[in-house]
């Protein structure tokens, strides 16, 4: 008798709870999907989008703008430049004029002479440049491109600047994309659970799935918790890349997307075109050509070395000069050339045997950064292929739990579908676009990263 009532109320409830509950105002349905293929472009003239509290919604090129403007490891890459230019500028000085003077007293009691061996002066000008050293002529070009390296991490650095505030701007995007269906996921998740718990009263759930659906709810607020931990720290670290303050307010567009496709399109050998961009590869190029300066002044440093000299010098009388020298007068000058040939030098042959070594090792590793870099550009090629088939099954899932959430809701209003099956049909569809979002946000990792090797990602911004 008792399980012929139990099966009759709950007849009853599906015969009239539907059109009771359909009473209640629904969450609006998203029908459409927002194309995720095309960007966000606005016309130089347009004034900058504002948020509905007025605050200005910094663009993502704006964002990188500011980052380039305010990047410390850019400031840095620029003064490491600024030093190797600086070391070749010390370099080449042994081959330009030097001049140099001074005056001073010494008492003589005797042969007059200094220390360094020369004798006494009150005045002396000397002048001394290099004209053929070819183991300083080697180092110098050494340095030269040693120099074009720092050149290189200056670039390498910019584009990376670029990629990591293109990247937190579109994964802040995203997590308050997701934030936003998150929330809506925890008011659908409430409401079943509030009718989970009518029935459960009444008898009609068991205690079972009572708790599955606190848990679901449980796990959705963890979800929420995370991503605005996640914001909080995009936030700070795009504020801190843009040089604003802690405090400022920091709005950005959800809609906007990176324009990737037309760069990544326009060009024929992608493979080619990172291999040719690689700084690793110019940077072991630039190692190569220093080392084998080196090497062939290390070599010729078998020749002689060559110098102008000369040298003008005012002696006293109170230094002897009259006692020890036949001929003496007080201004004297001398200028020629200095030639000193080597005749034995073993540490020449060690220097040359030394350079030998290092031109080998920088030839087999640029050999090596070469296989590196090849093979790194065919990987992020797979990569990418991989995650924008990955985004437009997302993308087709998520159309799809859409037209069932449509058909669901027009069964509600019909009164053919009950609270439960509509809420657990948008919670379905939160699920869709949450995973959604990851896709495509991992679509354009690999597009970043793509366009960073293959040196296309300032075309994207400028």
């Amino acid at each position: 008798m008792k399980k012929n009532l139990a099966w009759m109320f709950a007849f009853v409830g599906m015969l009239f709870g539907a059109p009771i509950l359909a009473q209640e105002a629904p969450h609006s349905i998203k029908l459409q999907l927002q194309d995720q293929t095309a960007a966000t472009t606005a016309s130089p003239d347009a004034k900058p989008a504002q948020a509905a509290d007025g605050t200005q919604v910094l663009t993502l090129d704006k964002i990188v703008t500011m980052a380039l403007q305010h990047s410390p490891e850019l400031a840095l890459a620029r003064a490491r430049y600024a030093v190797a230019k600086s070391q070749v500028g010390v370099d080449r000085s042994d081959f330009h004029p030097n001049v140099y003077t001074g005056a001073g007293y010494i008492y003589t009691n005797g042969i007059p002479e200094t220390p360094s061996g020369s004798v006494p002066s009150v005045f002396e000008l000397a002048y001394n440049q290099d004209i053929f050293d070819p183991a300083k002529r080697g180092i110098q070009h050494s340095d030269e491109d040693l120099a074009k390296n720092q050149e290189l991490e200056y670039e390498n650095t910019r584009d990376k600047v670029m990629a990591d505030a293109a990247l937190d701007y579109l994964e802040l995007a995203a997590v308050r994309h997701s934030l936003a269906l998150l929330l809506d996921d925890q008011q659908s998740q409430q409401k079943i659970l509030d009718v989970t718990r009518e029935r459960a009263q009444a008898g009609l759930e068991l205690p079972a799935t009572l708790t599955q659906d606190e848990l679901n709810l449980a796990k959705t607020e963890q979800k929420i918790v995370e991503s605005q931990s996640r914001d909080e720290i995009l936030s700070a670290q795009i504020r801190e890349m843009a040089g604003l303050a802690p405090d400022t307010p920091l709005q950005v567009s959800l809609s906007e997307q990176l324009d990737a496709r037309p760069a990544i399109s326009a060009s024929n050998n992608l493979v080619g075109a990172a291999m040719d961009h690689s700084v690793a590869i110019r940077e072991a190029e630039n190692v190569r050509s220093a080392r084998e300066h080196v090497y062939r002044g290390a070599k010729d440093a078998y020749w002689p070395t060559i110098s102008l000299v000369g040298e003008y010098s005012v002696l006293s009388d109170i230094n002897n000069y009259q006692q020890y020298f036949r001929q003496y007068q007080q201004n004297n000058v001398n200028v020629g050339v200095e030639i000193t040939i080597p005749i034995f030098a073993a540490r020449t042959s060690a220097n040359a045997a030394l350079a030998k070594s290092q031109l080998n090792e920088s030839e087999l590793e640029l050999a090596n950064q070469k296989t590196t870099v090849r093979m790194g550009a065919e990987e992020k090629i797979r990569t990418l292929k991989e995650k924008e088939a990955g985004s437009t099954v997302a993308r087709l899932d998520l159309e799809l739990s859409q037209e069932q959430l449509q058909s669901i809701q027009v069964k509600f209003n019909q009164g053919q579908a009950t609270l439960r099956d509509l809420e657990q049909a948008r919670v379905k569809e939160n699920e869709k676009w949450l995973a959604f979002l990851d896709a495509d946000l991992a679509r354009e990792r690999a597009e970043v990263d793509l366009l960073q090797a293959t040196g296309q990602l300032a075309q994207v911004f400028h």
